[in-house]
């Protein structure tokens, strides 16, 4: 009795398994997924993806000479001076994921302690 219903459940979850990759491999295909996929594709690299570490939003003289004491406390970390009317904002690094961008961010409160991750 336990060796039959062994095998029926065996053979129940071999096939459940078969009929899923075959029905995954239906949508591999797609003309309409893969262009989305391209379109995702191009739209990150004209965009970007990521993280980036916001110093300050505010008066632009401020901005610009908190910029201006990043780049002596931390050389070669990009920085960018945005005008969004009708603050400025300095956004530093460029970070792939959140946890990144975090780790930085510990370091970087130190010095500047009104510092954010905010998306790219």
């Amino acid at each position: 009795m336990k060796n039959s219903s062994l095998i029926i459940t065996l053979i129940f979850l071999l096939s459940a398994g078969v009929f899923s990759v075959n029905a995954q491999s239906k949508y591999a295909d797609n003309k309409n997924i893969n262009s989305l996929i391209e379109k995702k594709r191009a739209y990150n690299k004209h965009n970007g993806t990521g993280y980036r570490i916001q110093l300050y939003n505010g008066q632009e003289g401020r901005a610009r000479s908190l910029r201006n004491r990043f780049q002596v406390e931390y050389p070669g970390i990009y920085t960018k001076l945005t005008y969004s009317a009708p603050e400025w904002k300095i956004q530093v690094g460029n970070y792939k994921t959140r946890l990144h961008a975090d780790r930085a961010l510990n370091e970087i409160r130190e010095k500047f302690s009104g510092a954010i991750v905010v998306p790219m």
